[in-house]
């Protein structure tokens, strides 16, 4: 089976039961030493790779979260943006946590029903949806939930049909999208809709390159979806596919100049940002931005703590990458940082 993070994925999902998450973050974390292109250095940061030299936009810190983790999923709802999940060196958590960005401040909100990490999530019509990831136990994950943050109320969806963790969710017109992963066999290109009204999943058209810990953003009425792997972080790819739902095809789009897994992409101003990742020898500092209209590939500011699990959500003018590991494998912060292109 492969793993969550890397080489050691299958080995530590072997473990079973309370003993996974720590041994996980701990084998994960015995990584080779970094590459100057990967590692978190002002070199790394002021560098960029040789085909990407116009960099663009400004990164500030802003309050951290309150729970220090990575392998999380996040989203904004009604000028919030949540936080779920993930790996923390105390273990697996369901944690979720709302950040106010014009306040600069942290709620603590009720946690979703079960801990996990590498799940999806997205938000629409004025609820949050989160689906799959990986169980304390390393397992993949059929489950889904409805969160209401006017209640802050977890609600039990129908399960989905391929479990799977490492996956990216995404919603188009009130139907939210389950996209690729890692499900018992290895990875899978499964993409499935689930459809509030009449409260089931379908299958859709499959993704054309099956890979997990990959990223996927809604612009214009089609999904985009950025990078990923093929199972183990020394094997990135730089596939970019665009869905659309009205013909349920797929598209291959102009590819990342940087191919990453581990990734977060947000849209602002017609762009689609995507940030950090991680490779066996290191963790990248590139932040790719991406035309969807044009098809094409510029630079922008590099992240200023590169990270690789981490989020990130737009909202208003800018992007905010929350959590994530500083080191390939296991590792976790609580870094919240604003980018303004």
């Amino acid at each position: 089976m492969i793993g969550p993070c890397g080489n050691s994925g299958a080995k530590a999902r072997s473990l079973a039961g309370l003993l996974f998450p720590v041994l996980l973050l701990a084998a994960c974390a015995a990584q080779q030493p970094a590459s100057p292109w990967l590692t978190p250095s002002p070199a790394a940061v002021a560098n960029p790779p040789p085909t990407l030299t116009a960099f663009l936009g400004v990164w500030t810190a802003r309050a951290p979260m309150p729970t220090a983790r990575s392998e999380v999923a996040g989203a904004a709802l009604n000028g919030r943006i949540y936080v779920v999940g993930g790996l923390a060196s105390s273990g697996v958590t369901g944690a979720l946590e709302e950040y106010d960005p014009a306040a600069d401040r942290w709620t603590v909100r009720r946690p979703a029903p079960i801990a996990l990490h590498h799940p999806g999530m997205t938000a629409a019509n004025g609820r949050l949806y989160l689906a799959g990831g990986y169980a304390a136990d390393g397992q993949p994950l059929r489950r889904a939930w409805e969160y209401d943050p006017s209640t802050d109320a977890w609600s039990e969806l129908p399960p989905m049909p391929t479990p799977r963790g490492a996956l990216t969710l995404a919603a188009v017109s009130g139907r939210v999208y389950a996209i690729g992963g890692v499900n018992g066999g290895g990875n899978t290109g499964a993409v499935e809709m689930f459809d509030p009204a009449a409260n089931a999943w379908r299958a859709a058209a499959p993704l054309p390159t099956p890979r997990d810990h990959l990223a996927a953003v809604e612009w214009s009425g089609k999904v985009y979806v950025f990078g990923g792997r093929l199972g183990d972080f020394n094997r990135n790819v730089a596939a970019v596919e665009a869905y659309d739902p009205a013909t349920n095809s797929w598209q291959a789009r102009a590819p990342m100049p940087t191919a990453r897994s581990g990734i977060a992409a947000a849209v602002v101003g017609g762009r689609v940002y995507v940030s950090g990742g991680e490779q066996g020898s290191g963790v990248y500092p590139q932040n790719e931005r991406y035309d969807p209209a044009a098809d094409s590939w510029s630079a922008a500011a590099p992240m200023a703590s590169p990270r690789h699990g981490h989020t990130a959500v737009a909202l208003g003018d800018a992007v905010y990458a929350i959590g994530g590991g500083r080191t390939p494998g296991g590792s976790d912060s609580a870094l919240n940082e604003r980018f303004v292109p």
